[in-house]
């Protein structure tokens, strides 16, 4: 025997082979692309993969942006505390106390002269306590009741 092979097509070893027409050759020379049954299950199943990913995915981003309201609320609440204890602080003190008191009430301590400036004249105060304020709603309310029963003026 020779230790040269042939091919059971006659071809010597090397020979290019050449293509039967059974399969059509395609224009950039690799074969046209199929879809087979494996690549389908393969779809189907990275498909259902997905869909079933979807729902938690949504859920966890949504939990994450309730979380991150409600951090940025506490904050916002640690900071509102601080204010408060802070102005709790500045009230237990008692000359802050009496300056609010003279500044925004216009109150003066017995025995001491206050003046109040109205219309650009200096007029004497007298302390906020003692000053007429206008009548409340409901005496205004049964003052016309009042009037109402007196009946109509003859």
């Amino acid at each position: 025997m020779s230790q040269h092979s042939v091919d059971p097509g006659g071809r010597p070893p090397g020979a290019p082979r050449e293509s039967g027409g059974s399969a059509p050759r395609h224009p950039l020379g690799s074969p046209p692309a199929r879809l087979t049954s494996r690549a389908a299950v393969l779809a189907v199943v990275i498909c259902a993969i997905a869909l079933s990913l979807a729902y938690p995915v949504r859920e966890y981003v949504a939990q994450r942006q309730s979380i991150d309201q409600l951090v940025a609320q506490q904050q916002m609440m640690q900071a509102q505390i601080s204010s408060l204890l802070a102005q709790r602080g500045q009230l237990q003190d008692r000359a802050y106390i009496e300056q609010l008191a003279e500044e925004n009430e216009h109150m003066c301590f017995p025995g001491e002269q206050c003046y109040v400036v109205e219309n650009g004249q200096s007029v004497l105060g007298t302390p906020h306590a003692t000053r007429p304020g206008p009548a409340p709603w409901y005496a205004k309310l049964w003052q016309s009741v009042e009037q109402a029963n007196k009946g109509p003026a003859k």
